[in-house]
């Protein structure tokens, strides 16, 4: 028996609160054919073994980026992961640990977590990184509250190549605390232009964001943008979808970034539907203590022995809310070791040499590309990302490459939807998992589709 401890005037208040007549209101965003008005049609009861059949059965309708030659990215990449990275996050010692609280008890953690931070700001070019936020996204968003407390500005300006999910969770966050946010249009019809972000920035800016690659997949030049945002007092935000382009491209830090945000999942993390990830996000010396969520640092207890133990944790759970620069209550713990394992196991010299095949892989694959009718490359430059412009909408070409066996990109629409004007653009993304084979049936089948 359920007990359900709000009544209907309870509801009725919290429904008034939020603006909607209904609870049916809350799910607008949610597709009319996506929405079920009536129960699940499932049997009262049946064995294990036939609700295994079942899902199972139902699990082998879906294309699997595991399973099928994939070119889906737009923030979530499919790279080899090691079998030793499973392995070792699997050991008790490290699955069953919760956060360190207690450092005598916890160092294992607290060291792998050092690990960590050092391999961020060696990736991002930047002096200190934290033990890792949530995913990208928030990371991004924590940035740009980061950047409103140091410069005491609230206005921010976005960049048009920002990933459509990162500018809405930075948008979310902004609102409740009256954070201007200026983002101006971009269209991957026309080449990355810096000078449509510097012409937004002024005496009220506190951070500019700019995402290299951005979400057209177009490297972008940090380098003036950070030289016009820092003498108008303002702060660079770097933001990074495919950590693994840093093996290849100058890190941002090298570029005037002062806060770098990033998605580490294509280290050690598998796709899992979306999730979980981990944030990575580093800055300057200058900014350490604005920085949000927890921080590990190296120290030596009353033997000289070294030792790890939190430090800078300007969290409400360690000072007064009021004094906390952020609300994160907790890392990406078992992802940010994952991730510290694979960028292990690859090492610095690693990392380049599997930049360079992702790299490679994609330039293979655009040439390739540019020789089938009804397909147009838009990037004049890209990592392992690019844009191509089809004859046909793109929607359509995914579905008709599905019924192939084949996951072709992500079209544009699906992260722009009210841009109608780009339905036939596709996002194709290669790494060091596509082989030959893969590029050759993309190419034959979108021949014979367009």
């Amino acid at each position: 028996m359920r007990y359900l401890p709000h009544t209907e005037e309870d509801r009725k208040a919290m429904l008034d609160a939020i603006g909607a007549n209904a609870v049916e209101d809350m799910y607008c965003d949610v597709p009319a054919q996506a929405l079920l008005d009536k129960p699940v049609d499932l049997p009262g009861f049946v064995g294990e073994l036939e609700v295994e059949r079942t899902f199972s059965a139902l699990a082998a309708k879906n294309l699997s980026p595991s399973t099928a030659p994939s070119f889906l990215g737009a923030g979530a990449y499919r790279h080899h992961i090691p079998a030793t990275v499973d392995y070792l996050v699997q050991r008790g010692e490290f699955l069953t640990a919760y956060t360190p609280y207690q450092p005598e008890v916890s160092q294992g953690t607290l060291q792998y977590l050092f690990e960590f931070q050092t391999q961020v700001a060696l990736m991002t070019g930047m002096e200190v990184a934290n033990a890792s936020m949530y995913d990208g996204a928030t990371a991004t968003a924590e940035a740009v509250m980061m950047a409103v407390r140091a410069t005491r500005r609230n206005r921010a300006v976005l960049a048009g190549g920002l990933h459509p999910h990162y500018f809405d969770v930075t948008k979310t966050s902004a609102h409740s605390l009256d954070i201007e946010l200026v983002h101006p249009d971009s269209d991957p019809t026309r080449p990355a232009d810096p000078a449509s972000v510097i012409n937004l920035i002024d005496d009220q800016t506190s951070c500019v964001v700019v995402q290299s690659p951005d979400v057209f997949g177009r490297i972008i030049d940090l380098k003036p943008i950070s030289e016009a945002a820092h003498a108008k007092g303002a702060l660079v935000v770097a933001v990074t979808t495919e950590i693994v382009s840093l093996g290849l491209l100058e890190a941002p830090g090298n570029q005037g970034a002062d806060i770098v945000a990033a998605e580490g999942q294509s280290l050690g993390n598998a796709l899992s539907y979306g999730g979980p990830y981990v944030g990575l996000f580093a800055t300057t010396s200058k900014l350490v203590r604005q920085m949000p969520g927890r921080v590990t640092g190296e120290t030596q207890d009353v033997e000289g022995q070294r030792g790890w133990v939190l430090t800078l944790s300007t969290r409400e759970q360690h000072i007064r809310r009021e004094k906390a620069t952020s609300n994160i209550c907790t890392n990406a713990g078992l992802c940010a070791l994952a991730f510290t394992i694979h960028a292990s196991l690859l090492g610095e010299e690693g990392l380049a040499r599997l930049a360079r095949i992702n790299h490679a892989n994609a330039c293979k694959l655009a040439d390739m590309l540019a020789g089938v009718n009804g397909v147009e490359l838009m990037n004049d430059s890209f990592f392992n990302e690019f844009t191509v412009k089809l004859s046909k909408p793109a929607e359509q070409v995914v579905e008709a490459l599905a019924e192939r066996g084949i996951l072709g990109g992500v079209p544009i629409t699906r992260l722009l939807p009210e841009r109608d004007d780009l339905a036939n653009f596709l996002l194709v993304t290669v790494t060091e998992t596509n082989s030959d084979a893969d590029m050759d049936a993309l190419v034959k089948a979108l021949g014979e589709i367009l």
